[in-house]
């Protein structure tokens, strides 16, 4: 399994990098990673610790529901060079020779340093003399604590959310101290734009303080991913039940359950040229699938393109992500019950829960492919969402509070209970029927490209271009979809992805959360170029970009390795 696998660790770039070309690339970027290191700590890191980014490829707004996604590591990655801060070093600051003390620095000018000290509390309450003194009382059981304001996300408090797991799981309850440690972070993943900046820099990090405190032996790429996932709580992300942000003291934005452990597992397990599919049911796992794109005739890559349109989460959350989740909640309840499935009043069942009890039989979900027929056969029972046309405007497949509160068999009390008392929404009417039907047919889009994947993989020599377009319309009907039965899209992002069809790609959709973001498309290698031409010609907001402000935002990626650790000569 490639979650029992080490973290990689490795002694030459070339070695971390297999292709020649972007190992030449990146070669110059490390260089330069490592020089202004050691002209702002004054002295060489020991290491550099990498994550990806992501980008899902295809299955969006369906893990919250337990059913499977297909993301990808794109080459865009954080870096993070850091080192043991040696004592007398004139560039650092005492507080970062303290055991854990932390000097923190980024290569953007708009992220300014941090340095920050951790603070060891012991388990049987220390007097303030004894907590002071802390750090030479080297027997006692002990936590630490780091100041992170999930109010605010600055750029520290993803450095601080990996520290925190290595300390309280490392240092707890030993006679060894934290290392004092000098960083430097730098970036290429665009922040906001739905390729997980935010879970790469956590990775990094825990990788950093990982190797750092000489503590990566053993480690497993799954246990990583288990440990980034309990970091990434830390800045305020919370997965299992819901993933929640908490954007102020008043709002709670509820994201996809498995958000977070889909964009770590990604970011961690990945390998060149291969997507994952990662599946929550009954249990998380991952698995590599090649992907046909270095085998095709031509050969493709992916282009993700920025929208540069930003969700505010905070303002929106009621109307779109936590509406969502609520939305496919009680549908899989309303469902449920019109298929004769018995529940409780306090049960809040997923549709993959649903879906499951509906089957009534492990022996006909053991495979994905049994899972894709079966799930075939499903999709006629989500007509029984569907509402009565009588007394509805045309074309309103929506049901109001009340109807919702009605098809659920709970009172009034009782479904604000379930549903809706920790959580806030906002809608006239409820889209059950349509969340439901693109969950089911979304579902079967993903094991579809697997499956096409799949056959490709077992094909030898080349690979006829049929292959890239059966993987590009089923990017186009997956855009379709989130357009306009999950409406996560937006007009923005709907231009990019009609230009991008327009341009030559093979398929293009939106990827990430929605509501803006990217749009990922399927592209022929060789007319990248023109491809970017085009669409920066005919998306507005891209017009007047020229040279790097334009890579930021259109560019190219294969998929690429997961996180690793170089570690450079002392």
């Amino acid at each position: 399994m490639a979650a029992e696998l080490p973290i990689p660790i490795f002694d030459s770039l070339d070695k971390a990098l297999p292709d020649l070309k972007t190992a030449a690339v990146q070669s110059v970027r490390y260089d330069a990673v490592v020089k202004e290191y050691e002209k702002r700590f004054g002295h060489k890191p020991s290491y550099i610790a990498r994550a990806s980014g992501r980008v899902n490829l295809i299955g969006e707004h369906i893990d919250y529901v337990l059913f499977g996604c297909f993301p990808a590591a794109i080459e865009r990655d954080i870096l993070i060079a850091c080192g043991p801060s040696p004592p007398g070093s004139g560039t650092s600051t005492p507080s970062a020779h303290v055991p854990g003390g932390v000097k923190a620095e980024n290569l953007n000018p708009k992220y300014k340093p941090q340095h920050f000290v951790p603070m060891l509390k012991l388990a049987q309450g220390p007097s303030a003399a004894e907590q002071a003194d802390a750090a030479s009382n080297v027997h006692a059981e002990a936590t630490w604590q780091l100041d992170i304001d999930k109010r605010e996300l600055r750029w520290e408090s993803y450095v601080k959310a990996g520290y925190y797991g290595v300390l309280n799981r490392y240092f707890s309850s030993t006679s060894e101290h934290p290392a004092p440690v000098d960083l430097l972070v730098t970036g290429s993943v665009p922040s906001g734009s739905g390729l997980s900046s935010s879970a790469a820099m956590v990775v990094a990090s825990t990788l950093a303080f990982l190797s750092v405190n000489n503590k990566l032996d053993g480690i497993t790429k799954g246990q990583l991913v288990e440990m980034a996932m309990e970091n990434e709580k830390r800045v305020g992300v919370n997965s299992g039940g819901c993933v929640l942000i908490c954007c102020s003291i008043r709002t709670q934005v509820f994201l996809p359950t498995s958000l977070s452990s889909l964009d770590q597992a990604a970011s961690v397990i990945c390998t060149p040229h291969s997507a994952i599919f990662v599946d929550f049911f009954p249990r998380l796992s991952a698995e590599p699938i090649p992907l046909p794109t270095p085998r095709t005739i031509p050969r493709a890559v992916f282009v993700c393109a920025n929208s540069l349109v930003v969700s505010d989460k905070v303002v929106s959350a009621k109307i779109h992500y936590n509406l969502r989740v609520v939305e496919t909640l009680v549908g899989a309840r309303v469902l449920a019950l019109r298929l004769g499935q018995t529940l409780s009043q306090s049960e809040r069942p997923r549709l993959r829960e649903v879906f499951s009890r509906w089957l009534g039989s492990p022996d006909l979900e053991s495979s994905p492919e049994k899972i894709k027929a079966a799930l075939e056969r499903f999709l006629p029972e989500v007509e029984k969402l569907r509402p009565s046309a009588e007394g509805r405007k045309e074309g309103e497949l929506g049901v109001t509070m009340q109807e919702m509160i009605e098809w659920s068999g709970l009172s009034a009390e009782q479904f604000h209970e379930v549903y809706l008392s920790w959580v806030d929404v906002e809608a006239e009417y409820f889209q059950l029927y349509k969340r439901a039907r693109h969950v089911i047919t979304e579902a079967i889009r993903v094991l579809e490209f697997r499956a096409v994947c799949l056959r490709a993989q077992a094909t030898e020599g080349d690979l006829p271009d049929d292959t890239l377009r059966t993987l590009g319309a089923l990017m186009d009907a997956s855009h379709e979809s989130c357009a306009k039965l999950c409406e996560s899209s937006c007009p923005e992002v709907d231009q990019l992805a009609e230009l991008a069809r327009a341009s030559g790609a093979y398929g293009s959709r939106t990827t990430g959360a929605g509501w803006g973001g990217c749009t990922v498309s399927l592209v022929a290698e060789d007319k990248v170029d023109e491809f970017i031409a085009k669409i920066k010609a005919g998306y507005a907001p891209y017009k007047d970009l020229e040279g790097d402000a334009l890579h930021e935002v259109i560019f190219a990626t294969k998929p690429s390795s997961g996180a690793f650790v170089l570690k450079l000569d002392e």
